[in-house]
């Protein structure tokens, strides 16, 4: 099970992004959509690699026309139909056959250690930037990585004949340089562009690189549709779906319950479990069994139970822009509904059609699982009761305990409906995955509270949060103590939220916190590395990028070739030296 013991993961620095530009997709819902209709669009006509950058145009402003897109989105559907012509071909060349270039305008220049040979930069895992992280994780696949850009180095990298295939991250401009190479020796790559403009300081969506240097043929789910998965579990808490399941509602109180079930809400935990029952079944992808929406849906029972419980303790009078079940129905009736949904979530899993190991197995995991949830929020009550400054690591500790279990019990419940040995195989890796993923989902979730302008005000709900913990813990003199009386909850601090909400950000604990946010989804990200299912091991990365879909697009690297153009001869003379370069790396 999940560690007792918290720890704060490595920081991500912050990232200063610019205003993005008009030539791409402005968000990340835009750009999903732009991609979506490429794979759709490649699949029915069936372009063949290698094409020629005129080709790939005309591909490019036919998609434009048939969609009404911006034209100024030409190059960048350029990129993504190329890449996904190549896609299946990249899943099957081995690791250790491909090589990984990533620029050097990731890096933080002005702390930035490294010293650069005539090859790139010599990374030296300082741990300011994504380099770091990209490399380490490649080089442990197989790949040789090197971090450098332009045409020449391309050119030359085909040259030695130990490359199959590239994952390429750069600058507009420069992969336009590089393409002709590439489509002549009809090599496999696939680009991710830069998101933001110059050459300095940069940043890339970590999941699109992800997504591609994993990408392989023992993944059986890198086809899978998350977000048409995301779909299906939504249509469990339709009425005639959850009368097939649960049986129809009998009394007043069951419909009560049933409604509530059937409200607004993310519903990520059942997503979670049916995506890791599909990672490790004989056919991801495949229609999913009727008993594995039962155990979906005792997982949504647990977690909305929780949530009317909540709402009672911390007097919370809405949830999804509506009255809570307590302040439409009254306490009594809304703790008994919960209690009610508990013991369906327990009554569905004893009616799943399984072994009697994995029915054991499951309830003992919701057991352990709704215990730990419990103490959580049972520490905060303590807490309420006698109210005083928690420091950080206290705050995470009670998001350690609230929150991952949710998240543990979805995921575990999905690995033992696949079967008992695939559970014991991963339950350790699923154990840790789900306590960084529940502390990051939080601290989210405590962002998006933040104040008047938040979902729910945190701050006029006198919860603890992690901006509250990171706040007192770096004011000093009079911010002190204002902060010290909102942790005891003395005096009427609520109308004073949009202060302490500016006093937060004059502390820079927005800033923190999100640096935070990113550092536990890098702890996730990690976790993964030892598990050895590829197909888990890659559902499991682009689950943290479904939840946690927020990286902005920032524009392209407006840099060009300046320096390559006159350095082209000279690294096409250098194949020996690169050859050797790159067996190094491989090692």
């Amino acid at each position: 099970m999940a560690s007792t013991e918290l720890t704060l993961p490595r920081p991500v620095p912050q990232q200063q992004f610019r205003p993005p530009k008009k030539n791409l997709p402005q968000t990340p819902e835009e750009r999903n959509e732009v991609l979506l209709t490429v794979r759709r669009y490649v699949a029915e006509e069936g372009p063949v690699p290698p094409l020629p950058v005129e080709e790939l145009k005309e591909h490019a402003d036919r998609i434009i026309e048939a969609n009404r897109y911006d034209k100024e989105y030409r190059d960048y559907i350029g990129v993504l139909v190329n890449n996904e012509m190549w896609r299946e071909s990249l899943a099957a060349v081995p690791y250790e056959r491909r090589l990984l270039l990533l620029p050097k305008c990731l890096r933080v220049e002005s702390r930035c250690p490294a010293p650069f040979d005539e090859f790139g930069l010599l990374c030296k895992s300082c741990g300011l930037c994504s380099i770091q992280d990209l490399q380490v994780e490649a080089e442990r696949l197989g790949y040789a990585v090197l971090v450098a850009e332009g045409s020449a180095i391309v050119m030359s990298l085909i040259q030695t004949g130990k490359i199959e295939a590239i994952v390429g991250v750069s600058c507009i401009s420069v992969l336009e340089r590089a393409f002709p190479y590439m489509e002549a020796a009809a090599i496999p790559g696939v680009a991710i562009p830069l998101l933001q403009d110059d050459c300095i300081d940069t940043t890339v969506d970590l999941d699109w690189i992800w997504d591609y240097i994993h990408l392989s043929s023992e993944d059986r789910t890198r086809r899978m549709d998350l977000g048409a998965l995301r779909e299906d579990v939504d249509f469990w808490f339709s009425p005639s779906t959850l009368d097939l399941a649960m049986g129809v509602a009998e009394g007043q109180t069951e419909k009560i319950s049933r409604d509530w079930l059937m409200r607004a809400g993310k519903r990520w935990r059942p997503f979670l479990t049916a995506s890791t029952f599909q990672a490790l079944s004989e056919e991801p992808g495949a229609v999913l069994p009727p008993d594995i929406r039962k155990v979906g849906i005792a997982v949504e029972c647990f977690h909305k139970a929780s949530l009317i419980h909540d709402d009672i303790e911390d007097d919370d009078a809405q949830r999804y822009g509506e009255k809570t079940m307590h302040e439409e129905h009254g306490v009594p009736v809304a703790m008994n509904a919960g209690d009610l949904l508990i013991g369906e979530g327990y009554r569905l899993l004893a009616s799943a059609n399984v072994s009697g190991e994995q029915r054991s197995l499951m309830v003992r995991v919701a057991a352990e699982g709704q215990r730990r949830l419990c103490q959580g929020q049972g520490a905060e009550l303590c807490w309420a009761r006698e109210p005083k400054p928690l420091a950080l690591k206290e705050v995470l500790d009670i998001f350690r305990r609230k929150t991952a279990p949710a998240f543990e019990v979805a995921l575990q419940l999905g690995a033992i409906y696949s079967g008992v040995a695939e559970f014991e195989s991963v339950r350790e890796v699923l154990s840790r995955y789900s306590e960084a993923l529940g502390i990051a989902y939080q601290i989210r979730d405590d962002l998006s509270d933040l104040g008047e302008s938040g979902e729910t005000n945190d701050i006029e709900g006198l919860r603890p949060s992690v901006l509250l913990g990171i706040a007192y813990e770096k004011a000093t003199g009079k911010d002190k103590v204002v902060l010290e009386r909102l942790w005891r909850r003395e005096g009427d601090l609520a109308p004073r939220s949009r202060e302490i909400e500016a006093l937060y950000q004059k502390l820079g604990a927005v800033g923190r916190a999100e640096s935070l946010l990113e550092s536990y989804k890098e702890e996730a990200i990690r976790s993964l590395r030892q598990l050895e299912n590829a197909s888990l091991k890659g559902l499991l990365r682009r689950v943290i990028g479904k939840i946690f879909n927020e990286t902005e697009i920032k524009g392209w690297c407006s840099e060009f070739e300046e320096k390559n153009l006159s350095s082209e001869n000279v690294v096409a003379k250098d194949v020996p030296k690169l050859d050797e370069r790159l067996a190094v790396a491989a090692s």
